[in-house]
């Protein structure tokens, strides 16, 4: 099993983010938290930055929508280019349709749910999507305590992603660090969100190294 590690610019130096990007360069992706201040109560990027960042980024963009009404807005950034959009399942009306949407457009297509909401209903529609982000915290704030009790959903959706036998990523995001990641790669993630982990961090390129060594000793 492959592993990614995706570092979040919601923990960059926002004032130096060209040079904080060129920073992860060997990273797997640009994990890109877009917040509208209604979904979440945040606000950071919106198509603007991100078609800039788009256009600097030495590696793939993996954009995170946690804004209302995703069926609208959402294929906006399939259209800046970006090579992964994944939207909440909370806040689209019709997810497989916009799915499919920015499968259309380009971009590969992530759904992503909340703590609180069951992942059983989307379980059945994995063929529809690329990428599957389980969040570890709240949405809405970087820094915060991993959720270990997050772990069962993972390990369900690994087998649900198994027995599909179809190539959908399996992503974590919220307080993944050096003592957490092995969890969550034992429960069957692929695919990792970490942002003070890495940008906290003396030597950014080695912490990057280091995420992926830990996640990869325990994959399945």
């Amino acid at each position: 099993m492959n592993v990614r590690v995706q570092p979040s610019i919601l923990s960059a130096d926002f004032v130096n983010l060209q040079a904080d990007i060129r920073r992860i360069a060997n990273a797997d992706g640009v994990h890109v938290d877009v917040m509208d201040n209604h979904f979440v109560p945040n606000l950071t990027f919106g198509p603007q930055m991100v078609g800039r960042i788009q256009a600097v980024s030495p590696i793939p963009l993996d954009v995170h929508l946690m804004i209302s009404d995703a069926d609208r807005w959402a294929p906006g950034y399939a259209e800046l280019g970006a090579f992964s959009v994944t939207f909440h399942a909370e806040a689209a009306s019709d997810p497989v349709a916009l799915a499919r949407r920015l499968r259309e457009i380009g971009s590969r297509a992530g759904i992503a749910v909340k703590p609180g909401t069951p992942i059983e209903p989307y379980l059945e529609l994995l063929p529809e999507f690329d990428q599957l982000l389980v969040m570890t915290v709240e949405p809405g704030f970087g820094g915060q305590s991993f959720m270990g009790d997050m772990m069962p959903k993972v390990a369900a959706a690994r087998a649900a992603i198994d027995a599909s036998g179809i190539d959908v990523w399996l992503q974590v995001d919220g307080g993944i660090a050096l003592d957490t990641i092995g969890r969550a790669a034992e429960a069957g993630a692929d695919t990792f969100v970490a942002g003070s982990a890495v940008y906290g961090a003396a030597d950014v390129e080695a912490a990057i190294s280091d995420l992926r060594e830990a996640a990869s000793r325990h994959t399945h």
